[in-house]
C-alpha cells in the first residue's frame, strides 16, 4: 500500500485487538528465553532469542541504546493526607541532563503531576534519607504548560546530588499499561544489561532480551556492536487520539551519539542493524540532521517531526549528510552531537541508513506500531501481529521480540 501523504494516515488502519492476557505483566526468568519472530521479505519463522545472532546478515553492525531508566517518580504527602506525584520527564534548569542530576542545592524539571487538583499552591516537602543522611526536599510549581509543569526542587544538604535524591526517594516508572504498582525486581528487569546514561523515563526495551550470552556469539559471529543515547519521554506512551496522525504531536527527545560511531556508519559496508525503535529514530534522525547543516549551522540542532516529509528533503546521500555532520562536529571541535529529535516515521517514510529491527510488539494504534509498519512491506504489519497473536507471543515492554529485514 503506497502512501501518498503520511499526514492523511487514518491511525484506525493501524489497530487490532489485545486481549489484556497477552500484555506480559512481567518478564521471564531468563532475558534471552524470549520468542523471536523472524520476518525477511514477507517470510515469517518462529525460534528462541539466544538464536539471534544466527539470524543476523554477515558484517552487520548492531547499534544499542546504551539509556539508563531513572526512577522519576517522586510521591509527596500534603499535611492534608493528599498524595501527590510528581514525575520528572526531562530537565529545565540546568537543561543538560548530567549537570542537572549533579546540582547538589536546587534544580527544575518538567514534570507531570498527579492530583494536581489538591495541590493548589505553596510548596510539598519530604523527608528522607540519603546516604544516611537525613534531609527535606522541598518541591515548588514555577509554571505551567498545558498537561506539564515546571517543578523546583531544592534541598538542605549540599553534599546530597539531585542524582543521589532520585535513587533514593524516587520510584522507577513502569509503563502504565502493566495495571501493577514497581515492584524492586523491576529496577533490575527493566534496564537493559548494557544501560549507562541516566535520563530515560521508559525502557528502550526491545534490548531487555540481551544478556552476557547473547553478546558473546554476536561477537563470535563478528558483528560489531556500537551505542548511541536517546533518552526515552513518557510521550512514548501517548496514545494517537487524533483520527490523522497529522493533528498528533511527536514528544522531542534527547540524543547523544559519538563522533567516531558516525565516522563508523559513513564507512561500514553490511547492513545496519537497530535495537529498539528509539535506536531507529536516532539513527534516522542523523540523515536529517546533516540535511539540516548542509547549507548553515542553526541555532539549535532539533529534527522537526515532519521534516523528512518535506518537498525540500531527502535530496542528500547519506554518505553526504553524514559527512555534514562530521565537518560540523570539527568545526566546534566537538566528539560528540548532541540533539534533539520529534522525528515521526510512519508509511511513506523512506529508510535512509537502518536496514534491520530488532524490536518488541506494540500497543495498536501507537507511533511505534507507524514504525514497524514503515519498515515492513505493505500491510505486512498485520501479518506479522495475527501470526504473533496466534502463536503465543507475549506483547508490549516485557514481551517477545522480532527481528525484521529488508532483505
Amino acid at each position: 500500500m503506497e502512501i501518498s501523504n503520511p499526514r492523511e494516515i487514518r491511525i484506525d488502519d493501524y489497530n487490532y485487538n489485545l486481549p489484556d492476557d497477552r500484555i506480559a505483566k512481567y518478564p521471564l526468568a531468563e532475558r534471552d528465553s524470549s520468542k523471536l519472530l523472524i520476518y525477511r521479505q514477507g517470510a515469517m519463522t518462529d525460534t528462541c532469542f539466544k538464536t539471534l545472532p544466527d539470524h543476523l546478515p554477515a558484517d552487520s553492525l548492531m547499534i544499542f541504546n546504551n539509556t539508563k531508566v531513572i526512577q522519576a517518580r517522586m510521591h509527596f504527602r500534603k499535611q492534608t493526607g493528599a498524595l501527590i506525584e510528581i514525575f520528572c520527564l526531562e530537565p529545565y534548569q540546568p537543561n543538560d541532563y548530567l549537570l542537572n542530576f549533579q546540582q547538589t542545592e536546587r534544580c527544575s524539571w518538567i514534570c507531570l503531576v498527579g492530583n494536581l487538583k489538591k495541590w493548589k499552591e505553596g510548596e510539598l516537602i519530604k523527608a528522607l534519607t540519603v546516604h544516611d543522611c537525613e534531609i527535606l526536599i522541598r518541591a515548588r510549581k514555577l509554571q505551567s504548560h498545558g498537561d506539564s509543569h515546571i517543578i523546583e526542587f531544592e534541598w538542605d544538604n549540599i553534599n546530597i546530588s539531585f542524582s543521589d535524591i532520585l535513587e533514593c526517594g524516587g520510584e522507577l516508572p513502569i509503563p502504565p499499561y502493566l495495571n501493577r504498582d514497581t515492584e524492586e525486581k523491576d529496577k533490575e528487569t527493566y534496564q537493559t544489561v548494557y544501560s549507562k546514561i541516566k535520563g530515560s523515563v521508559a525502557a528502550p526495551t526491545a534490548g531487555l532480551h540481551f544478556t552476557d550470552t547473547v553478546f558473546s556469539a554476536l561477537k563470535e559471529k563478528g558483528i560489531v556492536t556500537d551505542e548511541v543515547t536517546l533518552h526515552v519521554g513518557a510521550g512514548t506512551f501517548k496514545p494517537v487520539k487524533s483520527e490523522q496522525i497529522k493533528d498528533h504531536e511527536m514528544h522531542s527527545e534527547f540524543i547523544s551519539v559519538r563522533k567516531d560511531l558516525i565516522e563508523r556508519l559513513l564507512n561500514h559496508k553490511g547492513k545496519v542493524i537497530a535495537v529498539g525503535t528509539t535506536s531507529v529514530r536516532t539513527l534516522e534522525s542523523l540523515y536529517y540532521l546533516g540535511e539540516l547543516l548542509e547549507n548553515d549551522q542553526p541555532e539549535e540542532l532539533t529534527v522537526s517531526q515532519w521534516q523528512p516529509y518535506l518537498h525540500t528533503s531527502n535530496r542528500l546521500s547519506k554518505e553526504k549528510a553524514l559527512k555534514n555532520i562530521l565537518a560540523y562536529l570539527d568545526s566546534n571541535k566537538l566528539n560528540t552531537l548532541i540533539a534533539n529529535t520529534q522525528i515521526i516515521i510512519a508509511p511513506g517514510y523512506e529508510f535512509k541508513i537502518v536496514d534491520g529491527v530488532v524490536t518488541n510488539f506494540h500497543q495498536p494504534k501507537s507511533t511505534l506500531l507507524l514504525l514497524v509498519s514503515a519498515f515492513v512491506s505493505g500491510n505486512d504489519w498485520k501479518k506479522i501481529y495475527e501470526h504473533a497473536l496466534n502463536n503465543d507471543y507475549r506483547f508490549l515492554s516485557y514481551g517477545d521480540s522480532s527481528l525484521l529485514l529488508k532483505d
